[in-house]
């Protein structure tokens, strides 16, 4: 998620969890970092020798539906889908490296371990380009928020609201989603993949029973695989795409199948997340997924050394941005948002929100105007960015409570765009990730006279929809 939007949030969170916790135990709420004191170093390899992966079989490490779409598209397989040498990675375990991420796009590995000295010895394998330290553990975190007693029925706030939509009418007429939902087009057959920090309740919920979950995956280091007891901040992002209570609460892609995976490390800020990022991209590509709804962001961290600097928004000198510049031409497109930096010194987009090949999403108020918050571009390399503009100031969300609530940030924004991207594509089946990127960005009310504030503005999806129908090669 947008770091600016993340802390305010968890603030919020932790205040409450810290008052109980005083009156109660008369603690401040601190607990020892999950495992222990610990250190993460990312190596990056030189080649892939040693592996027995074939391009000629790739049924050995992708799924059907993962090639299926790649040969949809016309996509061929490069040296980068190999997965990384096993012989490498057995390698470093012998020489004491816990492997916590894997990328066989950037051909890089996330070790982690106690001993700073040990994983820093990594670096004189044969094999090993380069070895960085890019996290070191605090004495102690902040306690998270764990679950929340929930509503068994959603709570509407706006009683007036009679239709189909419910508190989802106005963000989806915004980007002109519901004629293409009355055609049928709701996201059926499409696998999109959600990642946060964190989707408390979602499994507990009534309202979120009809949702079709694929599955789950935790790709942060250290935590267990439950992704459902803490943070509720992609149960937000979620439910603006999957939510499907008519006259309640309906979002852009309800028949969808979904991914859930957490990716963001809430309690610290760290380079490492983008090596967590880039493993759950990379699990998508392989089970199929189609769209990628990504409400995260980063280009400050907790060791200042590592942060980025504007003349890294080019798309691939951040690990992450270099991994989301590749998922169009494996048949994915990543929607990303934008960041909530406008108002403060950084005020640029983040990454990947910098990467090629992708929508980044910023956000927009009811009137249509930008949201101040709202991040700018360009991209370094003088780029447009944001690409495209939806509600997210404020955007109606189910939080991990069971209500139906007015939030703010690109954050939420990104995954209203997402879930009509899905539907889109659903139209037009054989059209690859580009062509339905490019079809968004020319269907924004901006789309003319494209600028670093607004993108190429507002999409319209019916006339996206249109337009393709009438340029349809047969």
């Amino acid at each position: 998620m947008t770091k600016e939007h993340l802390k305010v949030y968890i603030a919020f969170l932790l205040l409450a969890v810290t008052s109980a916790v005083w009156a109660g135990k008369g603690s401040v709420g601190l607990a020892d970092y999950p495992e222990g004191k610990c250190y993460m170093f990312r190596l990056m390899l030189k080649d892939k020798n040693g592996t027995p992966f074939s391009l000629n079989k790739p049924e050995y490490f992708l799924s059907k539906a993962s090639i299926l779409r790649r040969q949809r598209q016309g996509l061929k397989l490069d040296s980068t889908d190999l997965p990384v040498s096993p012989d490498y990675l057995q390698r470093i375990r012998k020489e004491g490296g816990k492997i916590v991420a894997v990328s066989k796009w950037n051909n890089s590995v996330l070790v982690r371990g106690d001993n700073r000295q040990t994983l820093e010895d990594l670096k004189i394998l044969p094999f090993v380009t380069d070895c960085k330290l890019v996290f070191t553990s605090p004495d102690s975190i902040r306690l998270s928020s764990q679950r929340a007693r929930y509503r068994s029925d959603l709570q509407i706030l706006d009683s007036t609201v009679h239709d189909y939509y419910g508190m989802g009418k106005e963000q989806i007429e915004n980007v002109n989603g519901r004629k293409l939902h009355n055609l049928g087009f709701m996201g059926q057959g499409m696998t999109i993949a959600v990642l946060d920090a964190g989707f408390m309740n979602v499994d507990k919920m009534p309202a979120f029973k009809n949702v079709n979950i694929r599955g789950t995956r935790n790709f942060v280091a250290g935590y267990d695989d439950d992704v459902f007891k803490e943070m509720d901040h992609g149960t937000k992002t979620l439910s603006t795409i999957a939510m499907n209570q008519p006259a309640v609460f309906v979002g852009t892609a309800p028949k969808a199948a979904f991914w859930l995976l957490r990716t963001e490390e809430y309690a610290t800020e760290s380079s490492a997340e983008e090596d967590f990022w880039i493993a759950a991209v990379e699990f998508a590509d392989s089970v199929g997924v189609d769209v990628i709804s990504s409400s995260l962001g980063y280009h400050g961290f907790d060791d200042k050394s590592l942060n980025y600097h504007y003349s890294d928004l080019d798309g691939w000198t951040a690990p992450i941005s270099k991994a989301a510049s590749r998922l169009a031409g494996k048949g994915m497109i990543l929607v990303n948002s934008a960041g909530n930096d406008g108002m403060g010194a950084w005020k640029k987009i983040n990454v990947p929100a910098d990467a090629c090949d992708i929508l980044t999403v910023g956000a927009v108020t009811p009137d249509s105007l930008n949201a101040p918050f709202s991040s700018i571009g360009p991209t370094a390399d003088g780029r447009v960015k944001p690409d495209v503009m939806g509600y997210g100031c404020p955007t109606n969300v189910v939080s991990g409570r069971g209500y139906i609530t007015p939030d703010t940030g690109t954050s939420f924004s990104c995954p209203l765009v997402a879930g009509m991207v899905a539907c889109l594509w659903q139209a037009f089946p054989h059209k690859s990730a580009l062509e339905i990127i490019e079809l968004v960005r020319r269907a924004g009310n901006n789309h003319s006279k494209p600028d670093n504030i607004m993108g190429y503005g507002i999409p319209d999806f019916w006339s996206a929809y249109q337009y393709a129908s009438s340029n349809r090669q047969e």
